[in-house]
C-alpha cells in the first residue's frame, strides 16, 4: 500500500458481512416466531441495498436439522439465540429479542439497528 496525494492506494479494506442469526428448534411458541418475523423484517426494511449486494444477511436456522447443527456448533449456539456476527464480533440480542419481540417490536427493531450500525464501517 502507498499513498498518491493524501490517499491510499492499493488493496481496498477487506470487507466482513455481518449475519443476523435466529437460531431456534422445530417447535416453537408465539414469541420465538415474532423474534424471527421481527429481525428478519428490521434486516430487510433497514438495510436493503447491503442485503440485495449480500453485505448483511438475516438467516433463520433450525437447531433441529443436521445443517442447522452444524452451524449452531461452530458458534456453540445451544438454544434459541438471535446473533449478530461480523467477523470475530459477536452481540448476542435473544434477551433483548424475546423482551421485546411481541410487545415493541420497534425496540427490538431500534436494539438491531444500534448493533448492525457499529459493525458497519
Amino acid at each position: 500500500t502507498f499513498m498518491i496525494a493524501g490517499i491510499f492506494a492499493g488493496n481496498p479494506a477487506p470487507t466482513t458481512k455481518i449475519e443476523v442469526y435466529y437460531f431456534h428448534f422445530t417447535r416453537r411458541c408465539m414469541t420465538c416466531q415474532n423474534v424471527e418475523n421481527v429481525s428478519k423484517k428490521a434486516v430487510e426494511t433497514l438495510y436493503p441495498e447491503k442485503v440485495k449486494k449480500g453485505e448483511i444477511s438475516f438467516q433463520s436456522i433450525n437447531l433441529d436439522e443436521k445443517a442447522g447443527e452444524a452451524i449452531g456448533a461452530k458458534y456453540k449456539i445451544e438454544g434459541q439465540t438471535l446473533i449478530v456476527i461480523c467477523g470475530d464480533r459477536h452481540v448476542d440480542l435473544t434477551e433483548k429479542g424475546f423482551m421485546y419481540a411481541n410487545n415493541n417490536p420497534e425496540k427490538l427493531t431500534a436494539e438491531i439497528k444500534k448493533t448492525v450500525d457499529g459493525m458497519i464501517k
